[in-house]
């Protein structure tokens, strides 16, 4: 005597859903009702479940990847962002210095500007001219000479005009001599002056 047959599919049933249930037997059903064993065993064959466990193993093979990768990225990441931030302080030592050096240079060129020059030149001249009346006025009261003596140079003879005036006094030919020279650069500064103010001192850059 055969067994019960199986139980036929009915639409909207259990078996629309999972159709391999429809060559089970009835006993076959009861089993996986009642042996959680036997129930997860036929569950696991199942294709559909075959199918959605590998593309999990699959996932999470990948996201696996992906951390690695990440990892990896991370540290980069953290390696970049220290090479940046020294890139960023020598970038901000070189503009310092470059401001340093444009100032140093924006200094060193107005010394060296026309109007600078010209205006140097004036105060030499002035300066020149009161170093002659300093050299007379200290000729007059009897005094030394306002001029430094050049070095290796020997004092000049002073013996007729320590007799006579003191000592410390310069001779006449001293005083002329150095009094010539002092005005002899006076003049020469007064002449480039005068020449710069009237526009024939002419500047190449």
């Amino acid at each position: 005597m055969s067994g019960p047959p199986p139980i036929s599919p009915a639409p909207g049933t259990l078996f629309q859903d999972f159709p391999e249930l429809e060559g089970l037997s009835r006993d076959d059903l009861q089993e996986l009702l009642s042996n959680p064993a036997y129930l997860s065993a036929f569950f696991n064959s199942l294709p559909r479940v075959q199918a959605m466990r590998k593309h999990e193993e699959l996932q999470m093979l990948a996201n696996q990847d992906l951390a690695k990768r990440n990892m990896a990225l991370g540290e980069r990441l953290v390696t970049l962002r220290q090479e940046t931030a020294r890139v960023y302080e020598d970038a901000r030592a070189a503009k310092a210095r470059w401001a340093q050096l444009e100032k140093e240079h924006k200094e060193v060129s107005q010394r060296y500007t026309p109007q600078f020059l010209l205006l140097r030149l004036r105060h030499a001249t002035t300066a020149q001219d009161d170093l002659s009346e300093s050299l007379a006025s200290a000729f007059i009261a009897a005094q030394p000479s306002p001029l430094p003596s050049a070095p290796g140079t020997p004092p000049p003879d002073l013996d007729s005009a320590a007799a006579a005036n003191g000592a410390g006094h310069q001779t006449v030919e001293d005083f002329v001599r150095e009094f010539r020279e002092v005005r002899k650069v006076y003049h020469k500064r007064a002449i480039w002056t005068e020449k710069w103010g009237r526009g024939e001192v002419h500047w190449e850059d």
